[in-house]
């Protein structure tokens, strides 16, 4: 049986490899490594179909060093503990350690990680994680300590239409057929940036036209081969995101039946509750925030239930979680209001702290006038009286603007009475 086409493609070189340039372009952080000869452990977190396997591999080959690999989905401690073994009898002195990749490291339990540790802090191995999932999340913190975090991102528009171009031209069965790129737009689009994803449309539309010549690859001949095919190019469940991310929309657009489809599909799809359950966590307060706080309480205890029942009672919590959000009020105030403090911060770097601000725990603190002249909101009537909070250089910039729901008419009116007119603007 033949190799897909996303496998005979996969690059063997760094000069090869697509995308990623912040990471292994010509100066950046891996690629210095590299070229040095020596790597230390890290994590490589990013969507599916980004390269994380292929960068693993190349750096292996690079390094001409003993390459172990497991799957989080397959493998036990016990598998974990042999590779171990069989790198550290196979280590010779001052060799580079053996490279051990853990695909989906993000499923591996804490028992499993645990056996990791050793080997890791002793360089008996080093260790290359792939995941699609926050490592925040699902690595423990001792095993995340030992290794550098290295994100990657989706790829952009100009690296898809490129390795579009090497598979028609340079792939062994294609380039023996009379293939033309017509159009992209389709490919690129249901691709999402995972260049898996694109190469396993690309092969799916070429073998539906048959033999015809030339086989002219056009939109609508895209879409068509899909709507016939809907689960031909989500062989490997790339799907995944794109169905968080309706149920996430269909919550933000207070569609609680869309909401609850989108729950069901990964539900019947065998996803993570856990996973579920935390994304609504995310929603409740980038989507919802102080139009309703109760939203976020509630998806907490949602989160928390599903921690503490399991599975399958847990989906009613899910689900009265998913309805709550989906028809509460919407507003994003606090989600725009951080990203703008961010970009301040920035820009402007580090203000310093007001003398009447800052702490005073020392007689020369005092001296200097550390606290002096501070005013304790809670000695004046309301527990509120005007003074300056944030830096001279910005006291007059406003980040947080209100939205208009009920609950935060509420604030902002509260924000007017007590400071008149800045709020007003």
């Amino acid at each position: 049986m033949a190799e897909p086409l996303a496998e005979r493609l996969r690059p063997r070189t760094l000069d090869d490899y697509i995308g990623q340039q912040h990471l292994v372009g010509e100066g950046a952080v891996l690629r210095k490594m590299i070229d040095a000869g020596r790597i230390s452990s890290f994590i490589l977190w990013g969507p599916p179909g980004v390269g994380k396997t292929t960068l693993a591999q190349i750096i292996a080959n690079k390094l001409e060093t003993p390459f172990y690999t497991l799957s989080a989905v397959t493998s036990g401690v016990k598998d974990v503990r042999d590779v171990i073994e069989k790198a550290q009898k196979g280590r010779f002195f001052n060799e580079a350690s053996p490279i051990l990749f853990i695909d989906e490291i993000h499923r591996f339990s804490k028992s499993q990680q645990d056996s990791l540790l050793g080997a890791v802090e002793k360089g008996i191995v080093t260790l290359i994680g792939a995941t699609t999932e926050n490592p925040s999340f699902e690595v423990i913190r001792p095993l995340l300590s030992r290794c550098q975090l290295y994100v990657l991102k989706s790829l952009e528009k100009e690296d898809l239409e490129e390795l579009l171009k090497r598979a028609v031209t340079k792939d062994v069965v294609l380039r023996e057929k009379n293939i033309e790129l017509n159009e992209t737009s389709a490919l690129l689009r249901y691709s999402g940036g995972d260049a898996r994803k694109l190469l396993n449309i690309l092969e799916l539309t070429v073998e539906s036209a048959g033999n015809i010549e030339p086989i002219v690859i056009t939109d609508e001949m895209v879409v068509n081969c899909l709507q016939q095919n809907p689960l031909a190019y989500d062989k490997d469940g790339e799907m995944h995101y794109d169905i968080i991310s309706a149920f996430i929309k269909s919550i933000r657009g207070s569609d609680p039946d869309a909401a609850l489809y989108w729950m069901a599909r990964m539900i019947e799809g065998g996803e993570d509750p856990q996973f579920i359950a935390r994304r609504m966590v995310i929603s409740a307060s980038e989507d919802i925030g102080l139009a309703n706080p109760n939203a976020l309480l509630l998806a907490n205890a949602a989160f928390d239930t599903v921690m503490k029942i399991g599975w399958p009672e847990a989906r009613i919590a899910l689900a009265e979680c998913c309805v709550y959000l989906a028809t509460s009020p919407k507003s994003n105030s606090a989600y725009l209001g951080i990203d703008a403090a961010l970009g301040l911060v920035r820009e402007t770097g580090n203000q310093p702290v007001p003398l009447h601000l800052r702490n005073a725990p020392t007689k020369l603190m005092k001296d200097l006038g550390y606290h002096d002249g501070y005013k304790y909101p809670h000695d004046f009537q309301g527990h509120f009286t005007p003074q300056q909070y944030m830096p001279d250089a910005l006291q007059n910039e406003r980040l947080w603007h209100a939205q208009h729901s009920p609950a935060e008419e509420k604030l902002y009116e509260r924000m007017v009475n007590y400071w008149g007119e800045r709020y007003e603007k």
